[in-house]
Parts: structure tokens; sequence; C-alpha cells
């Protein structure tokens, strides 16, 4: 029976249910709109409204007389199917339960021997809002600059010297350090947020009930509560049915990275390709750990498979729930392209799945860990829901990697600290931190909303990306003005923010990435209109240049 509210959140989360857990195999059609409204006792829209998201999501396509056909893969690979009632659509009254955890593979999966593969031929380029059309798919940029030692930056570094050569590791630590009256960084949730009262109840609770052997060192791989919690919250919130032993917990998703670094090593994997525009950050952990990272340009539909092809590169780090910087969705075609390559090519699928909690004008869209458990390494993390501070996070991998990752981990740390685990379980588990994420949410829009209204109307003729989700916009102009140079010019003048550049290999308009969550709507828009009045001393002093150069020399 349908819920009296939220309809269409229900149907399609159970279709996505019944799709993970094989009850609809590749090929089945649901069936007609007016048939499965009459079953249910719903409305034809809602039904409809429900496809539509599924198709939105990759899990479903429509062809024209042949109905709404399945096409993302189940979790386990091929099944049969099972009977066509309202509960073979996965429309059953209670969800199904958790997949039990899989037989433990070997402590070390074995090395892979991978014949190089022709790549296929490269689709023709789409115009992309911040990949210029004239970028190829197969074009690798000169190697890099070495990075800046250390030592050129301090926490104390001036604009010009933060924002001068290729960034360094160390460039975000001086930027953090950097004092300014108006942060834009992007990344920065809004610690004035943090849920203090909520956690200290939690916590009360939580050291009342906690027995001695609780105190001692715990398992490796997270404190049971937790990792169940954390189950709970992927199959509600981001369509990945697992149990809590295919959950790791770690600090963050810095640490997961570090982890699986020798790991992949071990299974013959030295590059891994990354989405252009790209973190700087997330780049900058793989090249630590040795690993290559070819750039794949980014279009409207998400990151390019024909380029992905044309790197040769056996894995790729994704963030297609909001891709960072530019907030594209990867796209329903764009997902089965990812898959498929995933399957033919003995590929591995590392989903970074940053800030996928925040969204504002658009359904969720499932992770693509639930259409393709065994190729799609999961990460997730509190850090822009709660704070940086508190270093949780979890990664659910594909299981010939679970082994392998506990005993990384248990060699890393023995574990994270067991009280603040069980403290945020609580509050998963009593609905706590949904509360909290509805506060962020409704927050979260206004200041978005008074960042948009800003660039309207002081970076005239700038263009928004990413608006939908997230807590962050970028932003594209058209003046001949580098960005780094422009936000060294909004450093000088109080306002944090980055440069696009930095989170790019290839070549693309100039940008900046700036960060909405942290401030009040006056200071967003205060720090918008600095940066605007900053682009236009530079546009005009760079053209006053241009024009004294052209001038011709009056000889006496």
């Amino acid at each position: 029976m349908a819920p009296s509210g939220g309809k269409a959140d229900w149907l399609s989360r159970h279709l996505r249910q019944a799709i993970a857990d094989g009850r609809l195999v590749v090929g089945a059609k649901l069936p007609p709109t007016r048939v499965l409204a009459a079953e249910l006792g719903v409305s034809r829209g809602v039904v409809t409204e429900a496809y539509r998201r599924l198709t939105e999501d990759g899990h479903v396509e429509g062809r024209r007389r042949g109905g709404t056909t399945v096409v993302a893969a189940p979790l386990g690979g091929s099944m049969t199917p099972s009977s066509y009632g309202p509960a073979a659509y996965g429309c059953a009254v209670h969800d199904p339960a958790p997949n039990a955890p899989s037989p433990a593979p070997p402590s070390a999966p074995a090395r892979r021997t991978r014949p190089r593969q022709t790549p296929a031929p490269p689709r023709p380029p789409r115009q992309a809002p911040l990949v210029p059309p004239s970028t190829s798919a197969t074009q690798h940029p000169a190697p890099p600059p070495a990075p800046t030692p250390p030592s050129h930056l301090t926490h104390h570094a001036s604009p010009a010297a933060l924002f001068s050569g290729t960034p360094g590791p160390e460039v975000f630590d001086a930027l953090r350090a950097a004092r300014t009256r108006i942060d834009l960084t992007p990344g920065r949730p809004d610690l004035t947020a943090f849920p203090r009262a909520a956690w200290l109840r939690a916590e009360r609770a939580v050291l009342a009930e906690l027995s001695a052997d609780d105190l001692g060192y715990g398992d490796p791989r997270g404190a049971l509560r937790l990792r169940r919690a954390v189950a709970d919250w992927l199959a509600r919130s981001r369509g990945i049915r697992v149990g809590p032993d295919e959950v790791l917990i770690v600090a963050g998703t810095a640490q997961a990275l570090t982890l699986l670094h020798p790991i992949l090593h071990a299974d013959g994997i030295d590059s891994i390709a990354v989405e252009d525009p790209g973190s700087l950050g997330t780049r900058q952990h793989l090249l630590n750990g040795s690993l290559t990272t070819p750039p794949v340009p980014v279009d409207e539909d998400g990151v390019r498979v024909d380029a992905l092809h044309a790197t040769g590169a056996p894995a790729v780090l994704l963030t297609p729930a909001h891709q960072f910087p530019t907030g594209v969705v990867t796209s329903g075609e764009r997902r089965r392209e990812l898959l498929h390559w995933a399957t033919t090519h003995d590929g591995l699928i590392i989903e970074d799945d940053y800030d996928a909690e925040h969204r504002y004008d658009r359904p969720p869209v499932p992770a693509l860990r639930s259409l393709l458990a065994d190729r799609v390494c999961y990460l997730g993390s509190v850090s822009k829901l709660l704070a940086p501070a508190l270093r949780i996070g979890w990664m659910v991998p594909p299981p010939r990697y679970l082994p392998a990752l506990t005993s990384a981990k248990r060699f890393t740390d023995l574990g994270n600290a067991v009280l603040p685990q069980l403290v945020l379980a609580r509050l998963m588990d009593t609905g706590q931190l949904e509360r909290h994420l509805r506060l962020l949410r409704s927050r979260h829009v206004r200041r978005r909303d008074a960042m948009i209204d800003a660039v309207g109307t002081h970076l005239p003729g700038a263009v928004v990306h990413g608006a939908a989700a997230g807590l962050h916009l970028t932003v594209t102009y058209a003046q001949d003005v580098p960005d780094t140079e422009l936000a060294a010019a909004a450093l000088a003048h109080g306002v944090k923010c980055q440069p696009l550049s930095w989170h790019r290999q290839l070549s693309g308009p100039q940008g900046l990435v700036l960060g909405y969550a942290a401030g009040s709507t006056s200071a967003v828009s205060e720090g918008v209109e600095t940066i605007g009045r900053a682009l236009r001393e530079l546009a005009g002093s760079r053209a006053g240049r241009s024009s004294r150069a052209g001038r011709p020399s009056h000889v006496e």
C-alpha cells in the first residue's frame, strides 16, 4: 500500500531496490504507467514521475513501442526473473533485508594480468560548458612542472605568492591560514551549525550504555553499530544495499585513498584517470601514492567515456552525483556507458560521493555502487554534513578488496576512535542527522540564491554552473584576466576563493570556485561584490596596458 505522501519517492525507491537485488533483471519491462497506477491505487502521474527519475538515474530506458525497460545491471550479476506482481516491481510494503555479507575472499586480491586493449574509437566531443570544443579526447597535457617546494609558502604567504606557480600540497594549508573577512572557499560547511546540543545528548546516552569492554581496542573495520547505521543510511539515501560487514569506517576520504594506494598497485593498477576539471586535492592524494592521473574531459553529461577509453587507464575516480567543480550530474546514458566500460575493460570506478546529500532543485541520484558492486569502490564521509574535524568517513569497496583494506586499516591506526563512532551512529539511528540535514538545506538554498543574485549584479556576463546541489558554485567569465590573478586580488581585498585553473590539467575557460555554505547571505553577497570590483579593476588595467603598448612612439 502506498504511503499518504511522497508517493513518487516511495515508488522510485522500491523500484531501485528491486533492480539492485535482481528482482527486476536487465531487459525486464516495467508495466504501463496506467496499469501499475491502478494496481497500486495511485495516480498515473506518480508512476510517470517515478519512471522519469529511474530513467535519469540510468536504471531504465523508455523505448517507443517497447515500453520502459530495465537497463541497469543488478548487484549480484545475472539473476532469473521473479513473478511480475506488485511485489516483483519492488512495491511491497516492507523493504527487503540488506544483502548478506559475501564470503571472505583471499586476504589480498590476485594481481591482475591486464592485456592491453585497443581503445574504443572516440565519439565526437559534445560542447561542454567548462571544456573548450578544441579539447581532444586523446589530448594529454605536457607534464606539469614540479610542485613548488613547501618552503615557498608559509602560513603568512602573500596573495600573489599563494596563487603563483603550480599549486603544491601545502597550498590548501596556506589558504586556510590566510586571515580574511569573507571565506568563499569551496567545500567548507557551515561549522556554526554543528549540532552541539544533539551531539552532547547522544554522547551522554552512549556513555551511559557503554560497557567496560567497549573502551578497549575495537574492530579495525569500525564499530559495528556505526557500520550498521551507515549501511541503513546508504540504503535510504543512496540506493546502496549492503550489510555492515561490507562497510569499512575510515578517517575521511583522504585516508580511504591512502589505504587504497598499495592495494591498487598490488592489483596492477598504477594509473587512475580523473575528471577534468576535477579536484586538485584528490589528484594530489593520488600522485602522493605514485599513481598517475590522466585527465578526462567533463561535459554537460559527465565524464566523457570515449576519452576515458583513450587514456587506457584501468581505473577512474569520479564524482558522479555532483561533479566537482562543475556540478554536473552524470546522465543516465553516460552511467550506462561507464558501467559498460567497467564490465568490458575489467575497470575499477572509485566513486567519491563527497556532498551528495546537499541537493535542492533535483531528486536524489542513486550511487553507481548501487548498480555495479563488483566494479565500484564507494567513498563517503560526514565532513560536509557535520564537520571535517570529526575525521569519520566510510568506504564500501568491491568484495575482493575488503580483506586487504581491513588489514591496511589495522596496521595504520587499529581503527577510528570508538566513542565518536558510537555518537554518530546514535545520531543516524534516532533521525537527528536527517533533521540536521533538513536544516542545512534550507540555509544553503538562501545562501546559494544570494550568491546567484550577486553574480548577476556584480559579474554581468558570467556563467554560473552547478547550482542544483552542493556547497559551491563555479563561475566562469569572459574577461581576459587569469583566474589566479583574480583570486589573488580578491584575497588582497579580504575574500578567499579558489581559481578554477587549480583544478585543471587541460586548458579551459577562466573561472572561480566559490563556496556559499559557510557564510551569511550578506557575507556571500559582499564577497561576490568584492570579486566583481577586483575583476573590473584587473580587466581595466590590462586593457590600459594593451592600449599603451599598441600606441606608436613619437620621435622629435
